[in-house]
């Protein structure tokens, strides 16, 4: 029995021929395409491509050509079947079973795509020629659009005059009819009804292109009438597992790495009008981290841009909760918000593609800053609201799934917290007691380091006790011995400090000749400073603490060595990769 063309589709369009390509060959990008050594030859100049648009390998020495099962078949040696199951649970899909009841649900599929093909093709027609479509026109043309937009996404309009319903039943079952969505029964009525009458439609594809269901806006406004219905969910039609305009914004994710996720129909044509083509939208509910992880297969950077007032706020939050759940060490996920009462679609239109881009370059926020900053809004200067604040952050980055950024994660909200209650910054240096500052002022010194990363505050405070305490530095120097700093500007300090004091033999650095500035920013953010400034000579206690500042130092340098080499053998499944990887490892489990 035949694998559902769909089915081998979905496949394709989740995998990118280099995605798979790369897992046997060391591929480099050269313009639009990738090329590398063959696989089915040996040989010392490239004359293997790859071109994810056209989605094709080529081996020009031995003429192999193919998509991705031909090359996981040859060179793996596998039948058509078992590539198709390895490629299926490489993009995360499900093993596709043969039965009856699949057969069954390949024709129900084949009959639905025409059903929805239909309509589509019926109503965008009654859109240009039917004279009751003129509102739909005029609100349009409203809003901008133009005819060209209009037959981009397939735009329609369902007349009331028609009964399509019936000139359907000509062609297709009733239970088909009744299972596509479209049409309700009417009880009083007793007849099957127009689900989307008097309303334009935006018809929804799945990822091949394929339409699976509509979006549909009323024109005039009524109170016991919704702005905005979906198409119910079908067989065929899962909102939480499909994106508006996902089928033509994934064809640019070769040379495009930022995808914009907006709340409406209208924010994607809009954005589509002003050459912003990178963006999809959900489909009336919540973010799902299902969503999530369809986008990352084909955008390393997703930028989520609601609407610029309460409810696109709150739907922001809900989404930044939900989606950092998949976030992964290669991927990111920021928030947009646009001024008050803007759209994307209005905001792009009264200012522009040029200004629409600098905005969100300057102002997009990181998903876990914006998820504190919320909640910061929300404490209150009391134990308990602290408590809660706590609790509530340390739970979010529970929910993350990758091991790494969940650590980090973690690490930067408690970061952020020390800040704002800094003589308890750690648990073992809890007997220090010192006055907690207001509010409002930790307030102002989190705004100054919203910007700073995690091991940037491990690096000032490292500094802050070599400046401080050089002596005691200098009878442990085997503390400092190997440690790497990751910020340049940290780095280039530490450099100068053990060049210029000939490794702390001389300890007057006010005689330096090192950037103040470099100086300045150690002193100001190191936070370990408040523990000190609290007990200045006791020397077993401050070598204590730089152990175990010394020590995570190291662990940074490791975590970021052994991802590198993940990320490594994941491509290359070298075997000396993976020797590298393992002694790492447990050199990490000693630290």
């Amino acid at each position: 029995m035949k694998y559902p063309k769909e089915y081998l589709e979905e496949i394709k369009t989740r995998l990118k021929v280099s995605t798979v390509v790369s897992k046997t060959v060391n591929l480099k990008k050269r313009g639009k395409e990738y090329v590398g050594l063959s696989p089915f030859k040996t040989e010392k100049t490239p004359s293997f491509t790859v071109n994810d648009e056209k989605e094709f390998y080529h081996c020009f020495s031995t003429g192999e050509h193919g998509n991705i099962f031909d090359f996981i078949m040859k060179t793996q040696n596998l039948k058509f079947g078992e590539a198709v199951k390895t490629l299926a649970n490489l993009a995360g899909m499900r093993a596709y079973t043969f039965s009856k009841q699949d057969e069954e649900r390949e024709k129900s599929w084949n009959k639905y795509k025409l059903i929805y093909s239909k309509y589509i093709e019926f109503y965008h027609n009654e859109f240009f020629k039917n004279p009751s479509a003129n509102i739909a026109k005029d609100y349009l043309k409203k809003r901008g659009l133009t005819v060209e937009e209009v037959k981009k996404f397939n735009i329609g309009f369902v007349t009331n005059e028609v009964d399509f319903y019936e000139k359907l039943l000509n062609e297709f079952d009733e239970d088909s009819l009744k299972n596509s969505g479209i049409f309700y029964f009417d009880e009083r009525k007793k007849k099957y009804i127009e689900r989307f009458r008097d309303r334009i439609i935006f018809p929804i594809n799945n990822i091949s292109g394929d339409p699976i269901g509509f979006g549909g806006r009323i024109l005039e406004e009524k109170n016991y009438l919704a702005k905005y219905i979906n198409s119910p969910e079908t067989l065929f039609f899962k909102k939480g597992s499909n994106l508006f305009n996902l089928d033509k914004a994934r064809k640019l994710s070769n040379k495009i790495n930022e995808i914009f996720l907006v709340e409406g129909y209208m924010d994607v044509v809009g954005l589509s009008k002003n050459e912003i083509f990178n963006s999809v939208a959900n489909l009336g509910t919540s973010l799902t981290s299902r969503q999530i992880l369809i986008l990352n297969q084909f955008f390393d950077h997703i930028i989520i841009c609601f609407d610029g007032d309460e409810s696109g706020y709150k739907a922001a939050l809900r989404a930044a909760e939900n989606s950092i759940i998949e976030l992964k060490p290669e991927k990111k996920i920021s928030f947009l918000f646009l001024p008050d009462d803007q759209d994307p679609d209005s905001f792009v239109k009264d200012h522009g593609k040029e200004y629409f881009l600098e905005f969100s370059k300057n102002n997009k926020v990181l998903i876990h800053k914006f998820i504190f900053e919320h909640y910061l809004k929300q404490l209150d200067e009391n134990p308990s609201s602290r408590a809660i604040f706590e609790k509530k952050l340390r739970f979010i980055s529970s929910t993350i799934k990758d091991e790494f950024i969940k650590k980090y994660v973690l690490e930067y909200f408690l970061e952020k917290i020390s800040e704002l209650t800094p003589n308890i910054n750690l648990k073992k240096y809890k007997s220090y007691k010192n006055t907690t500052k207001s509010l409002k002022s930790t307030q102002s010194y989190y705004n100054e380091t919203k910007s700073l990363k995690p091991f940037e505050i491990k690096e000032f405070s490292f500094l802050y006790i070599i400046l401080h305490k050089p002596e005691l530095i200098k009878e442990n120097f085997h503390l400092i011995e190997n440690i790497k700093l990751f910020s340049n500007e940290n780095k280039l300090l530490f450099d100068e400090i053990l060049k210029q004091s000939n490794n702390l033999k001389k300890n007057d650095f006010q005689n330096f000749d090192i950037d103040k500035n470099l100086i300045s920013r150690v002193l100001k953010y190191a936070s370990i400073k408040h523990i000190i400034s609290k007990n200045p000579e006791d020397s077993q206690k401050i070598l204590e603490i730089f152990t175990e500042i010394a020590r995570d130092l190291k662990n940074y340098e490791l975590e970021f060595r052994i991802a590198e080499l993940e990320s490594k053998f994941s491509k290359d499944l070298s075997e000396d990769t993976f020797n590298e990887l393992k002694e790492l490892k447990k050199l990490q489990k000693i630290n």
